[in-house]
């Protein structure tokens, strides 16, 4: 049976925008080397931290959301973040079927942000 999973994880920003892309395509190629599917990946950019990790004030966000049959996938994986310096933050999550859904959702368009100001709009055009 196919489980779904989301990882969050914070890259250091001394990185530049190669090394950055280089250390997510390294994660991305663990999930699927270890049999997993990824179902969505999501790049969130330069973000300021909600408090300084390791003496940084900010970081390079990434979201992979992918399915996997086995459950080592996740250990491996954040056995590789732990071992990488380039990683201050991950965070994995099993997703249920209402986070699933949601998920689907967000990527349509029909709840977030791309809602509310689409909504926006609208109240400033009246």
């Amino acid at each position: 049976m196919s489980k779904q999973y989301e990882t969050v994880f914070i890259l250091t920003p001394i990185l530049s925008e190669a090394q950055a892309k280089d250390a997510v395509e390294k994660f991305t190629t663990i999930i699927t080397a270890n049999g997993a599917s990824i179902v969505h990946e999501e790049n969130w950019g330069l973000r300021k931290l909600a408090y300084p990790i390791q003496k940084k004030n900010s970081g390079f966000y990434h979201v992979v959301e992918y399915a996997a049959t086995e459950g080592n996938v996740v250990d491996v994986l954040e056995t590789e973040f732990r071992r990488d310096e380039r990683i201050l933050r991950f965070m994995t999550i099993a997703l249920d079927k209402h986070s699933i859904a949601y998920n689907e959702k967000k990527r349509k368009g029909l709840v977030g942000r791309k809602r509310e100001e689409s909504t926006e709009s609208k109240t400033e055009n009246a």
